[in-house]
Protein backbone atom coordinates (compact mmCIF):
# COMPACT_ATOMS: atom_id res chain seq x y z
CA UNK A 1 0.00 0.00 0.00
CA UNK A 2 1.22 3.53 -0.76
CA UNK A 3 1.98 5.45 2.15
CA UNK A 4 0.33 8.65 3.09
CA UNK A 5 3.78 9.95 3.82
CA UNK A 6 5.29 9.56 0.87
CA UNK A 7 2.50 10.63 -1.40
CA UNK A 8 2.61 14.25 0.37
CA UNK A 9 5.96 14.54 1.13
CA UNK A 10 6.56 13.90 -3.44
CA UNK A 11 3.14 16.48 -3.69
CA UNK A 12 4.98 18.90 -1.52
CA UNK A 13 8.23 19.14 -3.21
CA UNK A 14 6.32 19.38 -6.63
CA UNK A 15 4.95 22.77 -5.91
CA UNK A 16 6.35 23.63 -2.59
CA UNK A 17 4.22 27.03 -2.60
CA UNK A 18 0.97 26.29 -3.83
CA UNK A 19 0.58 22.33 -1.87
CA UNK A 20 -1.87 22.15 0.64
CA UNK A 21 -0.87 18.84 2.17
CA UNK A 22 -0.16 19.07 5.89
CA UNK A 23 1.11 15.68 7.72
CA UNK A 24 0.10 14.54 10.89
CA UNK A 25 1.96 12.50 13.33
CA UNK A 26 1.30 10.67 16.51
CA UNK A 27 4.07 10.82 18.96
CA UNK A 28 3.95 7.66 21.19
CA UNK A 29 7.51 7.26 22.06
CA UNK A 30 7.29 8.64 25.23
CA UNK A 31 8.48 5.49 27.20
CA UNK A 32 12.21 6.49 25.93
CA UNK A 33 11.50 9.44 28.05
CA UNK A 34 9.29 9.05 30.98
CA UNK A 35 9.05 5.34 31.62
CA UNK A 36 6.06 3.67 33.08
CA UNK A 37 4.57 7.39 33.36
CA UNK A 38 4.58 7.15 29.22
CA UNK A 39 1.23 6.12 28.61
CA UNK A 40 -0.57 8.50 31.37
CA UNK A 41 -2.54 8.32 34.29
CA UNK A 42 -4.64 5.46 35.31
CA UNK A 43 -8.33 6.88 35.69
CA UNK A 44 -7.89 3.90 38.54
CA UNK A 45 -5.91 5.57 40.35
CA UNK A 46 -6.59 7.16 44.50
CA UNK A 47 -6.12 10.24 46.07
CA UNK A 48 -2.40 10.48 46.92
CA UNK A 49 -1.80 7.20 44.89
CA UNK A 50 0.58 7.64 41.23
CA UNK A 51 -0.88 4.56 39.16
CA UNK A 52 -0.32 5.04 35.36
CA UNK A 53 -1.87 3.16 32.62
CA UNK A 54 0.36 -0.46 31.43
CA UNK A 55 2.10 -0.66 28.44
CA UNK A 56 -0.56 -2.48 26.29
CA UNK A 57 -3.23 0.05 26.90
CA UNK A 58 -0.86 2.35 25.31
CA UNK A 59 -0.18 0.24 22.13
CA UNK A 60 -4.00 -0.02 22.37
CA UNK A 61 -4.11 3.15 21.34
CA UNK A 62 -1.35 3.00 19.20
CA UNK A 63 -3.45 0.35 16.97
CA UNK A 64 -6.77 2.29 17.51
CA UNK A 65 -5.27 5.63 15.79
CA UNK A 66 -3.36 3.19 13.46
CA UNK A 67 -6.31 1.70 12.17
CA UNK A 68 -8.99 4.98 12.07
CA UNK A 69 -6.06 6.16 9.38
CA UNK A 70 -6.02 10.52 9.66
CA UNK A 71 -2.80 10.42 11.02
CA UNK A 72 0.39 9.96 8.46
CA UNK A 73 2.79 8.34 10.89
CA UNK A 74 2.62 6.42 13.81
CA UNK A 75 5.88 7.18 15.91
CA UNK A 76 6.88 4.21 18.58
CA UNK A 77 9.73 3.35 20.89
CA UNK A 78 11.95 0.14 19.10
CA UNK A 79 10.25 -2.04 21.15
CA UNK A 80 6.74 -1.19 20.45
CA UNK A 81 7.36 -0.95 16.97
CA UNK A 82 8.85 -4.71 17.30
CA UNK A 83 5.55 -5.78 18.42
CA UNK A 84 3.08 -3.57 16.72
CA UNK A 85 4.92 -4.01 13.37
CA UNK A 86 6.70 -6.83 12.97
CA UNK A 87 4.45 -9.87 15.55
CA UNK A 88 1.48 -7.88 14.31
CA UNK A 89 1.98 -6.87 10.75
CA UNK A 90 -0.04 -3.66 11.57
CA UNK A 91 1.08 -1.67 9.03
CA UNK A 92 0.94 -3.93 6.62
CA UNK A 93 -2.02 -2.61 4.99
CA UNK A 94 -2.69 0.71 6.14
CA UNK A 95 -1.42 4.16 5.06
CA UNK A 96 0.00 4.85 8.21
CA UNK A 97 4.12 4.78 7.84
CA UNK A 98 5.52 3.37 11.29
CA UNK A 99 8.36 5.22 12.79
CA UNK A 100 10.68 4.55 15.76
CA UNK A 101 12.55 7.21 18.14
CA UNK A 102 16.28 7.27 16.85
CA UNK A 103 17.91 8.48 19.70
CA UNK A 104 16.96 9.45 23.17
CA UNK A 105 19.46 12.86 24.42
CA UNK A 106 19.81 13.13 28.25
CA UNK A 107 17.74 16.10 27.63
CA UNK A 108 14.53 13.34 27.70
CA UNK A 109 15.84 11.34 30.36
CA UNK A 110 13.30 11.78 32.79
CA UNK A 111 13.34 9.01 35.30
CA UNK A 112 11.06 10.18 38.19
CA UNK A 113 13.55 11.75 40.88
CA UNK A 114 16.59 12.34 38.37
CA UNK A 115 17.69 15.59 37.30
CA UNK A 116 19.36 14.75 34.09
CA UNK A 117 17.47 16.96 32.07
CA UNK A 118 18.62 20.09 33.89
CA UNK A 119 22.15 19.49 32.79
CA UNK A 120 23.30 20.13 29.26
CA UNK A 121 22.06 17.50 26.87
CA UNK A 122 24.41 15.15 26.07
CA UNK A 123 24.12 13.12 22.81
CA UNK A 124 23.13 9.73 23.52
CA UNK A 125 21.20 6.41 21.40
CA UNK A 126 19.77 3.45 22.62
CA UNK A 127 18.17 2.55 19.39
CA UNK A 128 19.48 0.20 16.52
CA UNK A 129 18.75 0.81 13.20
CA UNK A 130 18.99 -2.69 12.44
CA UNK A 131 16.55 -3.48 15.65
CA UNK A 132 13.69 -1.52 13.64
CA UNK A 133 14.37 -2.40 10.07
CA UNK A 134 14.75 -6.34 10.75
CA UNK A 135 13.98 -7.21 14.28
CA UNK A 136 18.03 -8.08 15.08
CA UNK A 137 21.41 -6.68 14.05
CA UNK A 138 23.39 -6.85 11.11
CA UNK A 139 19.98 -7.10 8.62
CA UNK A 140 20.58 -8.64 4.91
CA UNK A 141 19.30 -6.24 2.43
CA UNK A 142 16.23 -8.14 2.18
CA UNK A 143 15.07 -7.98 5.75
CA UNK A 144 15.65 -4.29 5.80
CA UNK A 145 12.18 -3.73 4.84
CA UNK A 146 10.17 -5.54 7.15
CA UNK A 147 9.70 -3.24 9.97
CA UNK A 148 9.92 0.26 10.38
CA UNK A 149 12.16 2.58 8.22
CA UNK A 150 11.64 5.77 9.19
CA UNK A 151 13.34 7.68 12.48
CA UNK A 152 13.22 10.73 14.75
CA UNK A 153 16.80 11.89 15.36
CA UNK A 154 17.12 14.73 17.39
CA UNK A 155 19.24 17.50 18.93
CA UNK A 156 20.01 19.89 21.46
CA UNK A 157 21.90 22.87 21.03
CA UNK A 158 22.76 25.08 23.74
CA UNK A 159 25.68 27.59 22.69
CA UNK A 160 28.19 25.27 23.96
CA UNK A 161 31.17 24.86 22.22
CA UNK A 162 31.99 21.44 23.10
CA UNK A 163 28.41 20.05 24.22
CA UNK A 164 27.33 20.91 20.52
CA UNK A 165 30.17 19.89 18.34
CA UNK A 166 29.72 16.34 20.44
CA UNK A 167 26.26 16.80 19.37
CA UNK A 168 27.30 17.50 15.54
CA UNK A 169 29.76 14.35 15.79
CA UNK A 170 27.05 12.22 16.66
CA UNK A 171 24.99 13.03 14.48
CA UNK A 172 27.39 12.81 11.50
CA UNK A 173 27.95 9.42 12.29
CA UNK A 174 23.93 8.34 12.31
CA UNK A 175 23.25 9.71 9.24
CA UNK A 176 26.20 7.90 7.52
CA UNK A 177 24.93 4.68 8.81
CA UNK A 178 21.31 5.87 7.94
CA UNK A 179 22.41 6.41 4.47
CA UNK A 180 24.55 3.09 4.22
CA UNK A 181 21.42 1.13 5.76
CA UNK A 182 18.98 3.06 3.52
CA UNK A 183 16.73 4.46 6.96
CA UNK A 184 15.15 7.45 6.41
CA UNK A 185 14.99 9.76 9.11
CA UNK A 186 13.12 13.52 10.29
CA UNK A 187 14.95 16.17 12.39
CA UNK A 188 14.13 17.33 15.63
CA UNK A 189 15.63 20.20 16.92
CA UNK A 190 14.27 20.85 20.56
CA UNK A 191 15.37 24.33 22.32
CA UNK A 192 18.10 24.77 24.57
CA UNK A 193 17.77 22.80 28.11
CA UNK A 194 20.23 25.35 30.23
CA UNK A 195 20.41 28.85 30.05
CA UNK A 196 22.11 29.93 27.00
CA UNK A 197 23.50 33.57 26.64
CA UNK A 198 21.92 34.03 23.85
CA UNK A 199 18.62 36.57 24.60
CA UNK A 200 15.06 35.26 24.19
CA UNK A 201 13.95 37.40 21.12
CA UNK A 202 16.97 35.85 19.40
CA UNK A 203 17.19 32.62 20.35
CA UNK A 204 14.61 31.66 17.59
CA UNK A 205 16.91 33.04 15.04
CA UNK A 206 19.89 31.37 16.31
CA UNK A 207 17.92 27.77 16.53
CA UNK A 208 16.77 28.62 12.49
CA UNK A 209 20.75 29.67 11.69
CA UNK A 210 22.07 26.11 13.36
CA UNK A 211 19.28 23.97 11.66
CA UNK A 212 20.70 25.69 8.09
CA UNK A 213 24.19 25.52 8.84
CA UNK A 214 24.08 22.14 9.93
CA UNK A 215 22.42 20.96 6.85
CA UNK A 216 24.68 22.83 4.35
CA UNK A 217 27.06 20.56 4.51
CA UNK A 218 24.81 17.51 3.62
CA UNK A 219 24.09 16.12 0.20
CA UNK A 220 20.01 15.19 -0.63
CA UNK A 221 21.02 11.32 0.30
CA UNK A 222 21.96 12.71 3.97
CA UNK A 223 18.91 15.10 4.94
CA UNK A 224 16.36 14.41 6.80
CA UNK A 225 12.75 13.97 5.27
CA UNK A 226 11.38 16.85 7.54
CA UNK A 227 11.58 19.02 10.44
CA UNK A 228 10.46 18.85 13.86
CA UNK A 229 10.72 22.08 15.61
CA UNK A 230 9.51 24.11 18.57
CA UNK A 231 7.17 27.06 16.70
CA UNK A 232 8.11 30.24 18.03
CA UNK A 233 5.82 32.66 15.93
CA UNK A 234 5.27 33.98 12.61
CA UNK A 235 8.32 35.55 11.96
CA UNK A 236 10.49 32.91 12.88
CA UNK A 237 8.89 30.14 10.94
CA UNK A 238 8.45 32.42 7.45
CA UNK A 239 11.86 33.26 7.88
CA UNK A 240 12.55 29.29 7.86
CA UNK A 241 10.36 28.45 5.16
CA UNK A 242 11.06 31.00 2.87
CA UNK A 243 15.09 30.39 3.20
CA UNK A 244 14.98 26.72 1.32
CA UNK A 245 11.02 25.30 0.58
CA UNK A 246 12.32 22.15 -0.29
CA UNK A 247 13.19 22.16 3.79
CA UNK A 248 9.79 20.82 4.81
CA UNK A 249 8.70 22.41 8.20
CA UNK A 250 7.28 20.60 11.30
CA UNK A 251 6.35 21.73 14.56
CA UNK A 252 6.30 19.44 17.86
CA UNK A 253 3.42 20.16 20.21
CA UNK A 254 5.12 20.49 24.23
CA UNK A 255 2.78 20.16 26.86
CA UNK A 256 -0.80 19.26 27.26
CA UNK A 257 -2.20 22.89 27.53
CA UNK A 258 -6.05 23.35 26.84
CA UNK A 259 -7.64 21.55 23.82
CA UNK A 260 -7.53 25.02 22.43
CA UNK A 261 -3.81 25.85 22.76
CA UNK A 262 -3.70 22.73 20.73
CA UNK A 263 -6.14 23.56 18.02
CA UNK A 264 -5.05 27.14 17.53
CA UNK A 265 -1.28 25.99 17.27
CA UNK A 266 -1.92 23.82 14.68
CA UNK A 267 -3.71 26.34 12.42
CA UNK A 268 -1.35 28.78 13.11
CA UNK A 269 1.89 26.89 12.17
CA UNK A 270 -0.01 25.60 9.32
CA UNK A 271 -1.11 29.36 8.48
CA UNK A 272 2.55 30.00 8.42
CA UNK A 273 4.58 27.68 6.43
CA UNK A 274 4.24 24.01 8.71
CA UNK A 275 3.51 21.46 7.04
CA UNK A 276 3.87 18.65 9.47
CA UNK A 277 3.05 18.52 13.26
CA UNK A 278 3.94 15.86 15.47
CA UNK A 279 1.61 16.04 18.75
CA UNK A 280 2.39 13.22 21.97
CA UNK A 281 0.90 14.42 24.96
CA UNK A 282 -1.87 16.43 23.60
CA UNK A 283 -3.02 13.32 22.02
CA UNK A 284 -2.03 11.28 25.01
CA UNK A 285 -3.66 13.35 27.68
CA UNK A 286 -6.95 14.10 25.74
CA UNK A 287 -10.12 13.12 26.89
CA UNK A 288 -10.84 11.02 23.87
CA UNK A 289 -7.91 10.53 21.44
CA UNK A 290 -9.85 9.26 18.49
CA UNK A 291 -12.10 12.37 18.50
CA UNK A 292 -9.17 14.47 19.13
CA UNK A 293 -7.55 13.39 16.26
CA UNK A 294 -9.94 13.55 14.38
CA UNK A 295 -10.66 17.40 14.98
CA UNK A 296 -6.94 17.46 14.21
CA UNK A 297 -7.58 16.52 10.54
CA UNK A 298 -10.74 18.87 9.97
CA UNK A 299 -8.66 21.70 11.10
CA UNK A 300 -5.35 21.17 8.77
CA UNK A 301 -7.82 20.52 5.80
CA UNK A 302 -9.70 24.01 6.29
CA UNK A 303 -12.99 22.60 7.14
CA UNK A 304 -13.39 24.19 11.00
CA UNK A 305 -11.52 26.76 12.96
CA UNK A 306 -9.76 26.50 16.07
CA UNK A 307 -12.80 28.06 18.03
CA UNK A 308 -15.46 25.95 16.89
CA UNK A 309 -13.33 22.54 17.25
CA UNK A 310 -12.93 23.11 20.72
CA UNK A 311 -16.67 23.37 21.07
CA UNK A 312 -17.96 21.06 18.31
CA UNK A 313 -15.11 18.08 20.62
CA UNK A 314 -16.81 19.33 23.49
CA UNK A 315 -20.49 18.19 22.30
CA UNK A 316 -18.82 14.98 21.31
CA UNK A 317 -17.54 14.23 25.09
CA UNK A 318 -20.87 15.41 25.82
CA UNK A 319 -22.65 12.92 23.37
CA UNK A 320 -20.21 10.08 24.67
CA UNK A 321 -20.66 10.68 28.30
CA UNK A 322 -17.10 11.47 28.76
CA UNK A 323 -16.41 14.58 31.43
CA UNK A 324 -14.22 16.80 30.10
CA UNK A 325 -10.75 17.93 31.67
CA UNK A 326 -11.42 21.29 32.09
CA UNK A 327 -15.11 23.42 31.43
CA UNK A 328 -15.68 24.98 27.95
CA UNK A 329 -14.78 28.01 29.31
CA UNK A 330 -11.55 27.32 30.77
CA UNK A 331 -11.05 24.97 27.58
CA UNK A 332 -11.14 27.92 25.03
CA UNK A 333 -8.21 29.70 26.96
CA UNK A 334 -4.78 30.08 25.33
CA UNK A 335 -2.43 29.28 27.98
CA UNK A 336 1.83 29.56 28.59
CA UNK A 337 3.19 26.04 27.68
CA UNK A 338 6.29 24.44 27.99
CA UNK A 339 7.26 22.98 24.62
CA UNK A 340 10.07 20.62 26.11
CA UNK A 341 9.86 17.35 27.49
CA UNK A 342 11.05 18.66 31.00
CA UNK A 343 8.94 21.44 31.35
CA UNK A 344 11.99 24.03 31.24
CA UNK A 345 10.96 27.42 31.35
CA UNK A 346 13.87 28.13 29.29
CA UNK A 347 11.88 27.46 26.10
CA UNK A 348 10.09 30.60 24.92
CA UNK A 349 6.71 29.85 23.72
CA UNK A 350 5.33 33.37 21.44
CA UNK A 351 2.22 34.89 22.88
CA UNK A 352 -1.63 33.46 21.40
CA UNK A 353 -4.44 35.44 20.29
CA UNK A 354 -7.32 35.81 22.90
CA UNK A 355 -10.52 32.93 22.32
CA UNK A 356 -12.36 34.71 20.09
CA UNK A 357 -16.42 34.90 20.46
CA UNK A 358 -18.33 32.37 18.16
CA UNK A 359 -19.99 33.61 15.28
CA UNK A 360 -23.00 34.39 14.89
CA UNK A 361 -24.72 31.53 12.11
CA UNK A 362 -28.35 31.47 11.06
CA UNK A 363 -30.26 28.12 11.08
CA UNK A 364 -31.71 26.82 8.06
CA UNK A 365 -33.18 23.42 9.27
CA UNK A 366 -30.98 20.87 7.64
CA UNK A 367 -29.00 18.34 8.90
CA UNK A 368 -25.70 16.49 7.97
CA UNK A 369 -25.99 13.18 6.47
CA UNK A 370 -23.01 10.71 5.66
CA UNK A 371 -21.94 9.00 2.37
CA UNK A 372 -22.14 5.55 4.45
CA UNK A 373 -19.09 5.48 5.15
CA UNK A 374 -18.70 6.31 9.18
CA UNK A 375 -16.79 4.70 11.67
CA UNK A 376 -17.31 0.88 12.88
CA UNK A 377 -17.47 0.95 16.19
CA UNK A 378 -16.19 -1.87 18.31
CA UNK A 379 -17.03 -0.76 21.68
CA UNK A 380 -19.57 1.83 23.18
CA UNK A 381 -17.38 4.75 23.16
CA UNK A 382 -15.18 6.50 20.65
CA UNK A 383 -12.15 5.37 21.83
CA UNK A 384 -12.82 2.08 20.40
CA UNK A 385 -14.17 3.26 16.92
CA UNK A 386 -12.13 3.12 14.04
CA UNK A 387 -11.99 4.43 10.68
CA UNK A 388 -10.59 3.38 7.98
CA UNK A 389 -10.84 6.00 5.79
CA UNK A 390 -11.71 9.63 5.21
CA UNK A 391 -15.26 10.63 6.02
CA UNK A 392 -16.95 11.97 3.05
CA UNK A 393 -19.92 14.04 4.61
CA UNK A 394 -21.55 17.19 3.18
CA UNK A 395 -24.83 19.56 4.08
CA UNK A 396 -27.73 19.50 2.45
CA UNK A 397 -28.24 23.46 0.44
CA UNK A 398 -24.66 23.75 2.63
CA UNK A 399 -21.74 22.17 0.08
CA UNK A 400 -19.43 24.75 -0.93
CA UNK A 401 -17.29 23.71 -4.64
CA UNK A 402 -14.84 21.21 -3.05
CA UNK A 403 -18.00 19.39 -1.48
CA UNK A 404 -16.84 20.21 2.22
CA UNK A 405 -19.66 21.76 4.70
CA UNK A 406 -19.70 25.90 5.13
CA UNK A 407 -19.69 25.86 8.87
CA UNK A 408 -20.74 30.00 8.17
CA UNK A 409 -24.29 28.92 7.25
CA UNK A 410 -24.87 26.30 9.76
CA UNK A 411 -26.90 26.22 13.23
CA UNK A 412 -24.73 25.20 15.97
CA UNK A 413 -27.56 22.09 15.60
CA UNK A 414 -26.21 21.56 12.20
CA UNK A 415 -22.41 21.84 13.18
CA UNK A 416 -22.96 18.88 15.93
CA UNK A 417 -24.74 17.15 13.76
CA UNK A 418 -22.09 17.19 11.37
CA UNK A 419 -19.39 16.23 13.63
CA UNK A 420 -21.98 13.27 14.95
CA UNK A 421 -22.17 11.77 11.91
CA UNK A 422 -18.21 12.34 10.99
CA UNK A 423 -17.20 10.60 13.77
CA UNK A 424 -19.91 7.67 13.58
CA UNK A 425 -22.08 8.60 16.65
CA UNK A 426 -25.54 9.48 14.65
CA UNK A 427 -27.45 12.02 15.69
Amino acid sequence: MIKSLDRKLAAIHADPSGCREFILADAKDADMATGLGAPGKSPELHAGEVRFKTLEEYRQQMRLITRQGLVDIMLMSTSSNYALTFRERLFDDSPVTPAIRANDTTDIHLARGSGYATEASRPFRTANIDHAQCGHLDCTPEERTQGANLGLYSVTFNNQLDRDIATLEQFHAFREEAERKGFRYFLEVFDPNVATGVAPDVLPHYLNDMITRMLAGVAPAGRPQFLKIVYHGPKAMEELVRFDPHLVVGILGGSSGTTRDAFQLLHDAQKYGARVALFGRKINNSENQLAFVQFLRLIVEGVIGPVEAVKAYHAVLGKLGVAPHRPLEDDLKVTEQSMSYGGSASVVVPPRPAASPAPVVESHGHHAHSNGHACACRGPSAEACSCNGTTSLVTESRAVANGRPDFARMSPTDRLAYHRERLGLGR
